[in-house]
């Protein structure tokens, strides 16, 4: 184990968990009940905890690359995504689902510019995300066909939630509502998707 990882247990149990000692025993007692499922990419500039404010138990977080949901199939085989989204919904009974992407989204560029060394996987994961991509040009993309892209995958994203015939029965009783977020890393800033309209704007957090 790295020094640093070390050091941070060793912080965690010596300062910061002292102080939600009893918290953590009431989530075990009574076992969690968040209020959210948070979608997000395994990016570790992306800390979902951190962008909302939240505590232990308040978040049910799915991360992959990309922030990617597959397509409502069950009899496609084991899916963690697709495993996580049924929990959260039907056993767990969250009331909020976030797709949460970010601007300089590696699995976005990789759409345009492929790693130069072997991933399978990642390839055929990616795919989840080929549609969302713009017509390719010349040279590398630029900023904001990135940016673009990092938005139409969020919409994207939601669409495939949709599909979902459990989150659709909730959504369609009216006691589960689906956010897209589109994450400004440099700004600190989240731009939400009109489900109406189709276009992405800030939240209000003044």
């Amino acid at each position: 184990m790295s020094e640093s990882l070390l050091r941070g247990l060793r912080r965690f149990h010596r300062e910061a968990f002292p102080g939600y000692r009893e918290h953590f025993r009431e989530l075990v007692a009574a076992g969690q009940r968040p209020g959210t499922l948070f979608i997000g990419c395994s990016d570790s500039r992306v800390l979902p905890d951190l962008l909302t404010d939240s505590g232990p138990g308040d978040l049910f977080v799915a991360r992959n690359v990309g922030a990617l949901v597959p397509p409502h199939d069950p009899h496609a085989g084991e899916h963690e995504a697709a495993a996580a989204i049924e929990y959260a919904v039907a056993v767990l009974g969250v009331r909020d689902i976030v797709v949460c992407g970010h601007s300089h989204c590696g699995a976005v560029r990789a759409l345009y510019e492929p790693p130069d060394v072997p991933a399978p996987n990642l390839e055929r994961w990616l795919g989840l995300a080929r549609p969302a991509a713009l017509p390719a040009g010349d040279g590398p993309p630029d900023e904001d066909t990135l940016r673009e892209t990092e938005r139409r995958s969020v919409a994207l994203q939601l669409g495939r939630l949709a599909e979902y015939s459990i989150v659709r029965e909730r959504t369609e009783a009216g006691d589960l509502a689906l956010h897209g977020w589109h994450y400004i890393l440099e700004e600190g800033r989240v731009d939400a998707l009109d489900l109406e309209s189709g276009r992405f704007h800030p939240v209000a957090v003044d």
